[in-house]
C-alpha cells in the first residue's frame, strides 16, 4: 500500500506539471511576440494587433471581490446557526438542501442568474449580477467547510467559557469562531479558486464585453471568460495560451497568499 499511495501522489504531481509546462510552454513565448506593455494594455482589437488583457483582469478581480464580500458573510452566519443553534428538526431540512446546491452544475446557476438579473430585475449584462450569482454559487461551499471547521473545534472550549458565565452567544463568537478560523480561511481559498476559473456561471449574467468596466452595472468578462472565448471562436489560439499563463499565475499566487495567511492565524492561535 506504500508504494500505491506512493504511485498515486507521483501521478498527481505529474499531471500537474505537465498541464502547468504544456501552458507556459505555449503561453510565455506569445506573451513575448505580443509584448508585455501590449498584451497587458487596455484596449483588446485584434483587427489593429492590440492584444491587451487588462480589462479582463478588472472584471476578474471586481467578480471575485463582490463574490466573496456577499457570500462568506452570508455562508458564514448560515454556518454557525446551523451548527450551534438550529434546531434538529430544521436542520434534517436545511442539510439536504444544502448539499443539493452544491451537487447543481454551474451553467444552472448561470441560467438563473440570468433569468433573475438580466430579465426580472432588468439589469442587463452587469458584473454586480455575475458576482451575485458567483456569491450563490459558493454558499454551500463556505457553509459546509465552516460547519465543519466550528464542529472541530473541541467541546472543552466551550465548556471552559460556560464555566466562566460567558454565554452561548458570547462563546460562539468570542471562542468557538476564531479558534475556527484555519478551517474557514480553506473553504475561502477553495471558493475564490472556484470563482476565479468559473466560465459557465458568468457567460450569461455578466456578459463578455472587452472594454474596462466602469463599475459594477456595466458589462464585462474574466480571465477564464475571456479564454473561454478565444478558444470557443478558434482564431486566437495563442492569445489564449497567454492568457492562461496569467489565470495559471493569478490562481498559484491567491492559493499562496491564503496559505501564509492561513499559517499566521494558525500559529497565533
Amino acid at each position: 500500500m506504500h508504494v500505491v499511495f506512493l504511485l498515486t501522489a507521483c501521478v498527481s504531481i505529474a499531471a500537474v506539471a505537465l498541464i502547468c509546462a504544456y501552458l507556459l510552454g505555449n503561453g510565455i513565448p506569445t506573451i513575448g511576440e505580443i509584448g508585455l506593455g501590449n498584451f497587458f494594455g487596455k484596449v483588446w482589437k485584434p483587427s489593429k494587433d492590440l492584444y491587451g488583457i487588462f480589462p479582463m483582469i478588472v472584471g476578474s478581480i471586481y467578480v471575485t471581490a463582490g463574490a466573496i464580500l456577499i457570500g462568506v458573510p452570508i455562508g458564514l452566519l448560515t454556518a454557525v446557526y446551523l451548527a450551534r443553534f438550529c434546531p434538529k428538526g430544521l436542520y434534517r431540512v436545511v442539510k439536504p438542501a444544502v448539499d443539493l446546491m452544491a451537487g447543481i452544475p454551474s451553467i444552472v446557476y448561470g441560467l438563473f442568474g440570468y433569468l433573475f438579473f438580466n430579465i426580472f430585475l432588468g439589469w442587463s449584462y452587469t458584473i454586480l449580477g455575475g458576482a451575485l450569482t458567483l456569491a450563490i454559487m459558493i454558499l454551500p461551499l463556505i457553509m459546509r467547510t465552516t460547519e465543519e471547521a466550528l464542529i472541530a473545534v473541541p467541546d472543552l472550549y466551550r465548556e471552559g467559557s460556560f464555566g466562566l458565565g460567558a454565554g452561548k452567544l458570547r462563546t460562539v463568537f468570542r471562542i468557538v469562531l476564531p479558534s475556527a478560523v484555519p478551517g474557514i480561511l480553506a473553504g475561502v481559498i477553495l471558493a475564490v479558486g472556484r470563482i476565479v476559473g468559473e466560465t459557465a456561471a458568468l457567460l450569461y449574467p455578466a456578459g463578455t464585453a472587452t472594454t474596462v468596466a466602469d463599475g459594477l452595472m456595466s458589462s464585462g468578462r474574466t480571465l477564464a471568460v475571456h479564454m473561454y472565448a478565444l478558444l470557443n471562436e478558434g482564431l486566437y489560439m495563442d492569445q489564449a495560451y497567454a492568457t492562461a499563463v496569467v489565470l495559471l499565475v493569478v490562481v498559484i499566487g491567491i492559493n499562496a497568499l491564503s496559505g501564509l495567511i492561513a499559517k499566521k492565524v494558525g500559529v497565533k492561535d
